[in-house]
């Protein structure tokens, strides 16, 4: 397995290599343009750190490689601040233990994935992002994050809709995974917030779950039944009653395990 920093015009700024684990220290504050390449097995399962200021969390590749963009500019306010700003990096890459893939688990849990297209997973989009601004991203409901009081700075960074009625968020995990459960935890900065009192959640084979919603801060679990998918997606979420034009998604998490298991 190799890992290599590189800047925005492809020279090569740190490189590390091991087969299981490699361990990389950069002193180096990001700029734009700066980007991490890994080059790994291919359909492999990785545990990943890029900094000591975001969450280490595992990432699939389906080709082995990936490339992971450090975010630059306005991307930056979805993360803690000054993520980006150390005079010394952290880096990390090894390969999962078949008992870790095996493992049920929050299969949606990404905190590096990003904005665009990629070419790891899981990834999650959407049709719209509140005034496209990093803080109301659809990657942020997969971050590994559920503080959900407050809006619109980092920890309380969600999924926002712009007060669209047809607002849908895909998540794609790249391969086939066997889903059990989800949990969904709105965003709660009431009154400022409204929520959402029913959607519907579609995947991959075509079915389609109708679920109720709550106002509540806390986790509500939808049941999704074992079945082995692709990707999930939200749609047709229904706004409440509430004067505020403002529902939002702070957490999105999918218990199940790998679908070869």
């Amino acid at each position: 397995m190799e890992m290599l920093v590189k800047d925005r015009a492809g020279n090569v700024l740190a490189h590390a290599a091991h087969p299981e684990e490699v361990l990389l220290c950069l002193d180096r504050r990001w700029t734009e343009g700066d980007r991490v390449e890994i080059a790994a097995p291919p359909h492999a399962h990785l545990w990943l750190r890029m900094g000591a200021a975001i969450g280490e969390g595992e990432v699939y590749c389906p080709t082995g490689r990936m490339t992971w963009r450090v975010p630059a500019g306005e991307h930056r306010r979805a993360y803690a601040p000054l993520a980006f700003d150390a005079p010394r990096n952290i880096l990390s890459a090894r390969i999962m233990a078949e008992s870790e893939v095996q493992a049920l688990r929050d299969i949606a849990r990404n905190p590096l994935d990003l904005r665009g297209d990629t070419d790891f997973y899981p990834h999650c989009t959407a049709n719209v992002e509140t005034r496209n601004e990093s803080v109301f991203a659809a990657r942020n409901v997969i971050d590994g994050l559920r503080y959900n009081t407050y809006h619109g700075e980092w920890p309380f960074e969600s999924w926002g809709i712009g007060a669209r009625e047809d607002a849908w968020c895909r998540l794609d995990f790249g391969r086939e995974v066997l889903v059990e459960r989800m949990a969904l935890t709105l965003r709660a900065d009431f009154p400022h917030d409204a929520y959402w009192v029913c959607g519907h959640v579609v995947d991959s084979t075509g079915r389609d779950i109708p679920f109720d919603l709550t106002k509540t801060a806390e986790r509500q679990w939808i049941d999704l039944g074992g079945q082995r998918v692709r990707w999930l997606q939200l749609e047709r979420m229904v706004k409440s009653a509430d004067p505020s034009a403002f529902p939002s998604l702070r957490a999105w998490e999918v218990i199940g395990r790998d679908g070869n298991y």
